[in-house]
């Protein structure tokens, strides 16, 4: 998937994230988006949610010509990004933001949205940047299982919070299968993924 020559770079990243508990994309998840980038002839990227840059990373060096903007509002993650994106050299292919992404306006046009930052608001990134969207563009959404917990009962959620984000995710996924605008396959790879292809 990746050159051997960035294998190291990327476990480093990787365990750093789990000693820092920053959640990145699982491996199987990290595996279909990039399979469907390239069936897909994907060459422009929104990321919403960069965390450490993991999955920008992972998407760049996957497939040698897309270019990326990804959007982080918390600055530590922010700043350790544009550190592992600057030692990758991958600057000239990956751009970030930092800035509340439902603060964020762009003109550009992508073919692949990423959605990947805090699942209570996916409804409201998704209605953010969907304008965005180029011609039968896709929505990408990860985390639609949440770790098996939106599969559960909700008497067996122990926590009020925890419960509240379940209800959201299942809120959204609702949003997606009656949006008459897009076309959306569930998928149960990694973490559950979504992907909405617009009609238009």
């Amino acid at each position: 998937m990746v050159d051997h020559i960035y294998n190291d770079e990327i476990k480093r990243i990787k365990e750093y994230a789990e000693e820092n508990n920053i959640p990145i994309m699982q491996d199987a998840g990290i595996s279909f988006l990039i399979s469907f980038i390239k069936n897909n002839n994907i060459k422009n990227i929104l990321e919403v949610g960069t965390a450490i840059g993991y999955s920008s990373i992972m998407m760049a060096l996957s497939v040698k010509d897309v270019k990326i903007i990804s959007i982080e509002k918390d600055e530590s993650r922010y700043l350790e990004a544009l550190k592992n994106i600057k030692k990758l050299n991958l600057e000239n292919r990956i751009t970030l933001i930092f800035k509340d992404a439902l603060d964020v306006k762009l003109d550009d046009n992508f073919d692949l949205i990423f959605l990947d930052a805090a699942k209570g608001q996916n409804i409201n990134f998704f209605n953010n940047f969907s304008r965005n969207l180029n011609s039968k563009g896709f929505i990408i959404t990860d985390n639609m299982s949440f770790h098996g917990y939106v599969e559960k009962n909700e008497e067996e959620i122990k926590s009020r919070n925890l419960r509240g984000l379940v209800r959201k995710i299942k809120e959204y996924k609702q949003f997606l299968e009656n949006n008459n605008n897009y076309d959306t396959k569930f998928y149960d790879t990694g973490d559950g993924i979504a992907v909405s292809q617009s009609k238009i």
